[in-house]
């Protein structure tokens, strides 16, 4: 009996030792199945993250394929053909004139408004339907666009030496016409359209229209007289007349027309050809200052030298209503225009401003200008730090001979 008992517990034995070792092995299996699991779970996260990827990527590509597909068809396209619009006809069609020359009778695309198209309005025609097929922005001349000054220059009033005068008719003739029209009606007259400033070189002519482009807020469109001159008939006027439009598309504006007395000589009877375009040329300009609203926010600047050849149409009231004179400083005003050339200037104690503006008779504010740089190199030139009266006197030598007053032999000095 004793012998069964520990047979049956031997057998109890073994069977507990393989329940835990069957236990053992599904919590191994179990084990080994979460982990495959995460592991399986990761890839799927993998594959949708570069699957994601692959979507963004295939989007780039159709995107990429719709363009080149739009780029194919713009090349394989016909171009379209500029046209003026001369009339709109009351059935919905338009008579245009073609780059090519003859007029069109042509119809307007359907996806077009045709009440925005109006005479004189640049178009394109499709060649197969000679139909408008949109409407093309306005044109300009590449030398007028570069005309208007986008920097403003930083001249003011305040740093232009004497011209008190000068100043002040500038500020009733195009400041305040721009800034406060009212008080022109309420008087009851019409302001100047503009004034030309007549004077020797380098008095400050230009200066002064700088400074209005840089007190004003208006657009400032400068230009040179020989820049309207072209070669071929008709260019001249043309460039004239898309620069005043230029100038009431960018209202408030001033022009500013320096040397006018390129275009604006007396007329002749005879001449060559050239001469003919400037004179067309010319009378383009007067038109378009004559067509102007005296009290529209347009104003119109000129500078010369010659005023003694301009022609007599251009000089009458109406056109330049104001002609400012500009002549030589006076002492005080030359002993302005020094301190402001010297506000910058490291002087010595010896300097004696008064003094040099009461020897610099008939010079301009250039030669002053002109006079402080030559004495600031004669004081580099010895290796000093602040400008003497014996530089001073030395640049005053340079100028003087320049002006025709005296002659320095012994100084080395050609002019």
């Amino acid at each position: 009996m004793s012998e069964f008992r520990e047979d049956e517990k031997d057998l109890e034995r073994e069977d507990s030792e393989l329940s835990q070792q069957e236990s053992s092995k599904e919590e191994i299996e179990k084990t080994n199945l979460r982990l495959r699991l995460k592991e399986l779970e990761s890839r799927i996260k993998l594959l949708e993250a570069e699957r994601a990827s692959l979507l963004i990527e295939r989007e780039h590509y159709l995107r990429d394929l719709e363009y080149m597909k739009r780029e194919l068809e713009q090349i394989k396209s016909a171009p379209l053909v500029e046209a003026t619009i001369i009339e709109i006809l009351d059935d919905g069609r338009a008579v245009v004139h073609s780059s090519n020359g003859p007029n069109l009778v042509v119809y307007v695309s359907q996806a077009l408004d045709i009440r925005k198209l109006k005479p004189g309005m640049r178009v394109a025609l499709n060649q197969r339907g000679s139909a408008i097929a949109e409407i093309l922005p306005k044109s300009q001349d590449v030398y007028v666009k570069a005309m208007e000054v986008i920097e403003r220059p930083n001249v003011r009033f305040k740093d232009i030496g004497g011209l008190k005068k000068q100043i002040e008719m500038l500020k009733e003739i195009v400041v305040l016409p721009l800034t406060n029209p009212d008080v022109f009606k309420k008087i009851g007259i019409e302001p100047p359209k503009g004034a030309l400033l007549s004077g020797p070189p380098g008095t400050g002519k230009t200066l002064l229209a700088k400074a209005v482009a840089g007190e004003s807020n208006a657009t400032f469109i400068s230009t040179v007289g020989s820049e309207l001159v072209q070669k071929f008939i008709g260019e001249g006027a043309r460039i004239v007349r898309e620069l005043f439009e230029l100038a009431k598309e960018k209202s408030p504006s001033i022009i500013f027309i320096d040397e006018i007395d390129a275009i604006g000589a007396k007329r002749v009877d005879v001449g060559t050809s050239g001469e003919r375009e400037v004179q067309r040329t010319f009378m383009q300009l007067i038109s378009e200052m004559d067509g102007f609203d005296p009290l529209g926010d347009v104003k119109i600047l000129a500078a010369t030298n010659r005023i003694d050849i301009l022609d007599p149409a251009l000089l009458r009231p109406g056109r330049f209503d104001r002609i400012i004179q500009i002549g030589y400083p006076n002492q005080e005003e030359r002993l302005e225009i020094l301190r402001i050339h010297t506000r910058g200037v490291s002087l010595d104690d010896t300097v004696d401003l008064e003094k040099i503006a009461r020897e610099l008779e008939g010079a301009t504010g250039a030669d002053i200008k002109n006079l402080v740089v030559e004495a600031g190199l004669a004081a580099i030139r010895r290796g000093a730090t602040r400008v003497s009266d014996q530089d001073f006197q030395y640049a005053k030598t340079i100028v003087l001979t320049r002006l025709g007053r005296t002659q320095n032999k012994n100084a080395g000095i050609f002019i």
